[in-house]
């Protein structure tokens, strides 16, 4: 969840539920409002019943029927990041769906972080920990020039982060490139938005961003060249979404 944009983020653990980091950290400056304040894919009710995907999604390997059942008929891509229940290393492999509908690895595995507390099915803002379920990603944006996405990508000096993370490290660099993931904000804006939908309690500001050598607040880390690469492969066309979580909740 994302922090305030020009405050440094967790000095040390026993301030990061102060502090935090940009893309995973902070309070947003207004609460949602109207209809189009929608939240992203979540698992409860996002979708009708264990087969409303057509039983497509069985060949992205480690999914159950419920976690298939989040991803809707329409998207062709899925990136599934994923790890032991509590840690706060996990994989990542992109998955696209052609036209036999059947998922192929298209790119990775590649190593990732999540939030250093691990996973939860009920995000808290502060929690550090990272939201479990199915989320679309269709915006991005980053500290430096747009790498060749089709995504919109918004580049703005407030990606700007100057702090540390939970072991001393810098976060320098963390938010050159972030993918937002659509976890309580709305769809089609900059990452930096910070329209909470579910309510300020519910956190925000969850990205996909550059690894700085430690736990998260609540994002997802790549490794830089590899978080370049997810930016040129990502296709809006083909309606991508994050599946993250830990595997027993992903084989659910």
């Amino acid at each position: 969840m994302r922090p305030t944009v020009h405050s440094p983020c967790w000095r040390r653990l026993v301030s990061a539920c102060c502090l935090l980091l940009v893309g995973c950290t902070s309070p947003p400056a207004a609460a949602p409002s109207g209809p189009s304040a929608t939240a992203l894919r979540v698992p409860s009710g996002a979708l009708s019943g264990p087969n409303a995907d057509g039983g497509a999604a069985r060949r992205i390997p480690g999914l159950g029927p419920y976690t298939r059942a989040q991803i809707g008929p329409e998207t062709e891509q899925a990136l599934v990041v994923t790890g032991k229940a509590g840690a706060s290393n996990a994989t990542a492999e992109l998955y696209t769906r052609g036209r036999s509908s059947r998922w192929n690895s298209t790119a990775g595995p590649w190593q990732a972080r999540n939030a250093v507390f691990g996973w939860t099915g009920d995000h808290r803002g502060g929690d550090l920990r990272s939201p479990i379920g199915v989320f679309r990603i269709g915006d991005a944006g980053g500290l430096l020039p747009d790498p060749g996405t089709q995504l919109p990508y918004d580049m703005d000096d407030e990606f700007d982060e100057p702090g540390t993370g939970f072991y001393g490290e810098s976060l320098s660099g963390s938010f050159d490139y972030v993918v937002a993931i659509d976890y309580n904000r709305r769809s089609g804006f900059s990452p930096l938005d910070k329209v909470r939908p579910l309510g300020l309690g519910k956190g925000g500001g969850v990205w996909i961003h550059v690894d700085h050598g430690g736990p998260t607040k609540g994002c997802i880390s790549l490794p830089r060249q590899q978080l370049r690469e997810l930016l040129q492969l990502l296709d809006p066309r083909r309606r991508p979404v994050i599946v993250m979580g830990p595997e027993i909740e992903l084989r659910r």
